[in-house]
């Protein structure tokens, strides 16, 4: 849960660095809210268990 939230801290900060840098220099981005960013969708990622590993019925059967 702390991850989770962590995350969407992460990506909230990312969106308003980004938005903040956008209005003082139009011509460039920001590359910390880039990589806020992706961080932030990573540790989503990972939070919510889409990085564990699930074996298929074939690879569960070849292992008896």
């Amino acid at each position: 849960m702390i991850e989770l939230a962590v995350a969407v801290l992460l990506i909230v900060g990312a969106i308003l660095l980004y938005r903040q840098r956008g209005r003082a220099d139009p011509q460039h981005g920001s590359q910390t809210a880039v990589l806020l960013l992706v961080v932030g969708v990573i540790l989503l990622i990972h939070g919510t268990g889409q990085l564990e590993y699930h074996p298929s019925a074939a690879e569960l059967e070849a292992a008896r």
